[in-house]
């Protein structure tokens, strides 16, 4: 948005904060896993707090009274022990607190990575989940491709930069906290000396990092692009092929591409400022720190040792302003992600139950639109004041030019987009009131361009009714005369069938996904003219079908081949969303209105009466 702020590193947090508070239900199941390494990050800062001791014991209690009175190396140590086996107790210790130290990073790494890729893969099931839940009028506005980079790629980074640099900053942050307080214990003074550099560490993340969030925010958008314009050539390559647009396609990708590496490029360079700028605040912390404490250990107010500690100590502080400085362009690439991902979860299905909606009954017997009114825009008009009774056993044909509202009757009716006003009611009872699982359950569709998924036969007609028995599945290809030509092949049910259904003919795939609809056993079936584009023999196999299928159903037909209407089917006319005309295909033709005139250009045109026709369409 023009005008709006851009977030630094710092301000990058909540973003995936946000996160966090969304799937906190699902961080919750992963409690034990969380507080078990919450318990191995405590004792791991404990251990990294305990670490430079030894070796202070040693400065102070061996190395330094040997430098003073030097040949007495019989002087005992702390504990009545020799100097040697003292070195020993302190060697010994040194490498235990490392080890201790090891173990407890080890199972933090473990645990954190482990819960962390367990909550952000839920995430992306409850992202995937919720965009198939999203409107048409949302899918409508968005790129298929942009969408797939949000629950692969964006989720990807998240979880990437979670587990790699968040986790391990949350350490960090904790031990900065708990030697900052040891610190101050042991001289605030030079604690304040130390911790002067960090209102200049922030000025440089806050310029530096909202520079390189904007940039990590045009990348992620700028993948979006790339991927939805992948998945379109992809989707696509048939035509992409036949029409030689490879060159075009290819410069558009790389412009993005080049976009891409540019921006990439950029973001880096800012990230290394970043690094060296605070590599170099960091020195000289350091170096003021020595400076002031060697005075007070020349001035016997600080013992060597207990400068050695301190030093270590600011040391080991300052890794978390080294680590934001390595890891801030990927903390901002995540929380651009996470702004990307959050953007999904946040938009509300146009669609949805209403409070007490109730199931559909199996069995329906009248459907009714009483003046429903549908716009896909606010200044647009797809139906004007439609009205249409259809009764069980019933046949209506929805015909008119393109663009008149046919489709969209079908769209209302699966509860695709609602009314904007009038009422779709089924047996009395408003659609809306209805839960919208069940009202799709209770409809099979036929489309026109019959779409397959990359699985076998068996699937892709079960899909119509999860969990059908394999007698169903056969009995439902039976119907669709599709049974003969599947176990004709090698694999029978068992065949794969290509991406969209690629590997099998257009006749073939129309009968699956007949013998899909058929499965349904739907009290409403609708058919979006599922024969215009087949050849004799597939247009006599699924006309076949389609009349055993319609029976005992509420059927309605999209029809763009008049010649296959049926005289007793009811035909609604339809000219720019308003219903011109409805009555029987015979009473139309009698009446020399639009719908006889279009009969006449589309199906009529042959001079046979229409008795003497093929009738495809059921009846």
């Amino acid at each position: 948005m023009a005008g709006k702020k851009k977030p630094t590193v710092s301000e990058s947090m909540p973003t995936l904060r946000q996160m966090l508070v969304r799937f906190w239900p699902m961080i919750r199941r992963q409690r034990w896993l969380v507080l078990g390494s919450s318990g191995a990050l405590i004792a791991e800062v404990g251990f990294r707090v305990l670490e430079p001791w030894p070796l202070a014991f040693v400065f102070d209690a061996v190395i330094m009274p040997l430098a003073e009175t030097p040949g007495t190396p019989g002087s005992s140590a702390p504990g009545g022990l020799s100097p040697m086996a003292f070195l020993g107790v302190c060697a010994v210790g040194v490498v235990l607190i490392a080890a201790m130290r090891a173990g407890s990073t080890y199972l933090r790494r473990v645990g954190f990575a482990l819960a962390g890729s367990r909550v952000l893969t839920q995430c992306r099931g409850e992202l995937f989940a919720h965009l198939q839940r999203l409107s048409l009028s949302y899918h409508s506005t968005k790129r298929t491709g942009d969408l797939v980079t949000r629950i692969i790629g964006d989720i990807g980074q998240v979880k990437e930069v979670v587990i790699t640099a968040m986790m391990p900053m949350v350490a960090h942050v904790l031990t900065l906290v708990v030697m900052l307080g040891v610190m101050v214990w042991m001289n605030w003074k030079l604690a304040l000396i130390g911790l002067a550099i960090v209102p200049m560490f922030a000025l440089s993340t806050k310029r530096l990092g909202g520079r390189i969030h904007k940039i990590a925010r045009v990348q992620r958008q700028r993948k979006g692009e790339m991927g939805a314009t992948a998945a379109e050539v992809i989707g696509s390559i048939k035509t992409v092929q036949s029409l030689s647009l490879e060159e075009i396609h290819q410069q558009a990708f790389s412009a993005r591409n080049k976009s891409d590496l540019r921006e990439g490029v950029k973001a880096k360079r800012l990230s290394a400022r970043l690094i060296g700028t605070t590599d170099v605040l960091i020195a000289i912390a350091g170096a003021v720190v020595l400076f002031f404490g060697a005075r007070l250990v020349l001035d016997r107010t600080m013992t060597p040792g207990e400068l050695l500690v301190f030093l270590s100590y600011l040391k080991t502080a300052f890794r978390p302003m080294k680590n934001m400085a390595k890891y801030a362009g990927r903390i901002s690439k995540a929380a651009a992600s996470a702004e990307r991902i959050v953007e999904v979860l946040d938009t509300t299905p146009e669609i949805t139950n209403r409070p007490g909606a109730v199931d559909v009954p199996p069995i329906l017997a009248r459907l009714n639109f009483e003046a429903v009114e549908f716009g896909y825009e606010p200044a647009q008009v797809a139906l004007n004041g439609v009205n249409l009774e259809a009764d069980r056993g019933q046949v209506i044909v929805l015909a008119g030019p393109s663009g008149a509202g046919k489709t969209t009757i079908v769209n209302l009716l699966l509860r695709l987009y609602d009314p904007r006003q009038g009422r779709i009611l089924i047996d009395g009872v408003d659609l809306r009131d209805y839960t919208v699982e069940t009202l799709r359950r209770r409809i099979a569709v036929v489309p026109q361009e019959s779409v397959l998924f990359a699985v076998s036969i068996r699937d892709n007609i079960a899909y119509g009714a999860p969990g059908a028995s394999e007698e169903q599945v056969i009995a439902a290809a039976r119907t669709a005369r599709a049974h003969e030509f599947i176990t004709a092949m090698p694999r029978g049910y068992d065949t794969m069938v290509g991406e969209r259904g690629e590997t099998i003919s257009e006749g073939q795939r129309q009968r699956i996904a007949i013998a899909r609809a058929a499965i349904r056993e739907a009290p409403i079936l609708i058919l979006d003219e599922p024969t215009s584009s087949l050849d004799n023999e597939n247009t006599r196999l699924v006309r076949g079908a389609l009349r055993d299928l319609s029976r005992d159903r509420i059927s309605f037909i999209i029809a763009h081949d008049l010649s296959t209407v049926h005289d007793d089917n009811v035909v609604l006319f339809l000219d720019h969303g308003t219903v011109v005309e409805q009555g029987t295909h015979a009473e139309l033709l009698t009446r020399d209105g639009p719908y006889a005139a279009m009969y006449a250009l589309r199906g009529g045109g042959d001079g046979r009466r229409p008795a003497e026709k093929a009738h495809a369409l059921p009846g």
